[in-house]
């Protein structure tokens, strides 16, 4: 059923966020009681206060995992148990997803339409994908001679830290949540500080659904406190994080001052858009073309800001692209007919519209969008004509709703300057010519490649970066239980 959207502003009058931790499966205040404000950035009023959660909350968190972890309740308890558990964690989601799709709407300024997919459909997928994964993963025998039988075991690695980013709050941390508590990990989370509310209400539900206390821990706090000190945490066995690459390199170095705990990073991205010249520009690539890079306002670690255009296409490119991003509305995120929502801060923002600023002031040509006189962190879609490959917005991420055409003379070209950047996090190229997407697709040293579409792939499908956008774990896929098990081998003399 769709609704409108004074339903929807309906259901935000009804919602009364929590802000608390959830720690040993209680909600309760920081150790210090020290507390934080999250805002709507599509208005800028305050819609809770929340725990600032620091070291002595997470040694909390972290002693109720471990503990739980070691009796065995849920890391030893019958896969078909976990299983059971988690997929009613996916009804529960279900249930409430409109509940859940508004606040984290309000929290985020994303739309409603974008909010609902994300909560409705992939959170409640996620639990459920994994959920059925947790009895039909298999350890191997090694081949031996007679004399000896070689088992080879996973077992979970313990206790799971995740630190996930303000832009896909709910969607990150399902990412991160499901596969851990799968294999049996216990898990201390600490959403962004900018959208803590989806997580702290998905505890609850995850309470509700049967996880016993302790495996489930949310700890809202800033970098330098709760972040910190999940990634110094001498009883963390392994940490999942994504945001930038400039604090990924931090986690790294946590683990190096502290046990050695594995670090799953997934980080940024300056994303290419590749057209060749046999490309039909036809309504679906340009579709695409502006959705890979407008897509929740462009505050996307796989945006395909840079979009590399034939040359004998850039007009035809250009005048179609324009004009399909006119039509898209900024406006109240709890619209459904809002396309692009806000900002996440004002200071974001402004990291943005410098981002604009400087494109100019190198000679790109700003054919529309900008700033916005909206109340709130809005901006208007830009595009940009005549960027080169040398120029700020053509070599840093933005992570705002800027798309940049960049002509290029060949394919060989088009790699070059794809290639030409410390990230390799995602591409997608537009061809008509099998071969020449294959040659492209083996050529681009980046973790996923789409053809003929923008896509990230799906729940099936593993999601992460070459290069500074980053480690080699991966999210999604069974290759994201990696991250939060253990290999044994049991050598048995016979």
């Amino acid at each position: 059923m769709t609704h409108s959207h004074a339903e929807f502003q309906a259901i935000a009058k009804t919602l009364t966020p929590n802000g608390q931790a959830f720690i040993d499966g209680a909600f309760c205040d920081a150790d210090d009681g020290d507390k934080f404000e999250t805002t709507n950035p599509a208005t800028g009023q305050v819609l809770a206060s929340v725990a600032h959660c620091k070291s002595n909350d997470v040694d909390r968190a972290v002693a109720a995992a471990r503990r739980v972890f070691n009796e065995g309740t849920w890391s030893r308890a019958e896969p078909e148990h976990r299983k059971e558990v988690l997929l009613k964690v996916a009804g529960l989601v279900r249930q409430h997803a409109h509940e859940l799709a508004v606040l984290e709407s309000l929290d985020t300024g994303k739309t409603i339409t974008d909010c609902l997919h994300e909560v409705g459909t992939e959170v409640p997928n996620f639990f459920q994908w994994y959920a059925e994964l947790a009895d039909k993963t298999f350890g191997k025998i090694a081949p031996t001679g007679p004399s000896a039988l070689a088992l080879v075991t996973h077992e979970p690695a313990g206790v799971a830290g995740a630190v996930v980013p303000w832009n896909f709050p709910l969607v990150m941390a399902a990412w991160k949540i499901a596969p851990a508590l799968a294999v049996g990990c216990s898990a201390v989370v600490k959403p962004a500080e900018q959208t803590p509310l989806s997580a702290i209400r998905l505890a609850a539900l995850m309470q509700e659904a049967g996880v016993p206390d302790g495996v489930i821990n949310i700890v809202p706090g800033f970098g330098h406190t709760a972040g910190q000190a999940i990634g110094l945490h001498n009883d963390i066995d392994t940490v999942s994080f994504t945001g930038s690459t400039e604090v990924g390199r931090m986690f790294l170095r946590y683990a190096g001052d502290s046990n050695l705990k594995g670090v799953g990073l997934e980080l940024g991205g300056k994303s290419p858009f590749i057209v060749l010249d046999d490309a039909a520009i036809n309504d679906d690539l340009i579709e695409h073309a502006a959705m890979s890079a407008f897509w929740n306002g462009g505050q996307n670690c796989s945006a395909n800001m840079r979009q590399l255009i034939a040359a004998p296409l850039v007009e035809e490119f250009a005048t179609r692209v324009c004009e399909r991003v006119k039509a898209f509305q900024l406006g109240d995120p709890l619209d459904p007919n809002t396309d692009i929502g806000s900002m996440i801060t004002s200071d974001h923002k402004t990291m943005v519209m410098d981002y604009i600023r400087s494109g100019q002031d190198q000679g790109a040509q700003l054919v529309m969008g900008g700033d916005s006189d909206l109340p709130g962190y809005f901006i208007e879609p830009a595009v940009f004509q005549n960027v080169t490959p040398d120029m700020k917005i053509a070599r840093e991420e933005i992570f705002g709703p800027v798309l940049g055409i960049m002509p290029v003379q060949s394919a060989e070209e088009a790699l070059a300057i794809a290639c030409d950047t410390e990230y390799g996090l995602h591409a997608s190229v537009f061809t008509r010519d099998i071969d020449r997407a294959i040659h492209m697709a083996r050529s681009l040293p980046c973790g996923t490649v789409s053809v003929n579409g923008f896509s990230e792939g799906d729940i099936k499908t593993p999601f992460g970066g070459y290069k500074q956008s980053g480690s080699l774990s991966r999210d999604n896929g069974t290759e994201a239980l990696a991250q939060y098990m253990q290999t044994k081998t049991i050598w048995i003399s016979t």
